[in-house]
């Protein structure tokens, strides 16, 4: 079986993009897709991506984590995919497409960097220690002072498979403040059982949690992860986190034909 894919980055979150609007590709198969993802014997990707048709909106997108389970939202490989989809001329700058958390729009800058509108967020959960929310993805928010030479895989393996989450765990952001509106992040992804270099519905949850917990007054938000910078911008109406919007770059890497 070949395999035609495209390879994106998003600040170093990197997604194997599949064109499957003829609904060509095996989607159940598990061990196909972990293969796929597989730095040594695969492809190699924190992800892999489907871009599919749909009966109202420009495309539907269809997201496997890199152990090849489909699962939650990822907002790096949405705006990954919506870069993609301009590629194949699906769209031009803007597009509206359905993924599992439900709709979002986002808009593809002359710079090219893309803007997608994430979840809204109503419910957070403050602990003395940590902050929890969904912002598509499950996500454990916490501050540590040395970012730059904290444990992230082995400490994140620690929440992640905590009695706090159970069997479906959760990501784990550790946060680290530089300015009133800049904040380094490291992340743990549930699924890829490593840090990643980016994650974009991490970065959207350090943005809320921050402000809920009074460190920054800001509703625009810097956030530095380990493969580059995005950005985090939000209205709050009511203590609903809405209009929520992850910016950043997405990077055609390359492509070509894989047999399977």
């Amino acid at each position: 079986m070949k395999i035609h894919f495209y390879k994106y980055q998003g600040t170093g979150n990197d997604f194997v993009m599949i064109d499957n609007r003829l609904d060509t590709f095996p989607k159940n198969d598990t061990k196909l897709v972990a293969h796929l993802c597989d730095r040594k014997f695969g492809i190699g990707a924190d992800g892999l991506i489907l871009l599919e048709n749909h009966s109202v909106f420009d495309f539907k997108m269809v997201y496997y984590n890199s152990d090849g389970n489909e699962s939650s939202m990822c907002g790096n490989g949405g705006r990954c995919l919506v870069a993609f989809a301009k590629q194949m001329k699906v769209i031009a700058n803007e597009a509206t497409f359905e993924a599992i958390d439900g709709m979002h729009y986002a808009t593809v800058a002359e710079d090219g960097l893309v803007s997608l509108q994430m979840t809204d967020v109503e419910d957070v959960k403050l602990a003395d220690d940590y902050a929890y929310l969904n912002t598509g993805s499950p996500h454990h928010v916490l501050l540590v002072d040395d970012l730059q030479t904290f444990d992230v895989k082995n400490e994140g393996a620690k929440i992640r498979y905590s009695d706090l989450y159970g069997n479906a765990g959760s990501n784990v952001n550790f946060v680290k403040q530089l300015e009133s509106d800049i904040f380094s992040v490291r992340t743990y992804e549930r699924g890829v059982e490593d840090e990643t270099l980016s994650c974009g519905t991490g970065v959207t949850a350090v943005a809320i949690a921050m402000y809920k917990t009074g460190k920054t007054p800001n509703k625009e938000i810097n956030l530095n992860v380990e493969g580059g910078k995005l950005k985090v911008k939000f209205e709050v109406e009511n203590d609903k986190f809405t209009k929520v919007f992850l910016i950043g770059p997405a990077t055609f890497v390359f492509e070509g034909t894989i047999n399977n």
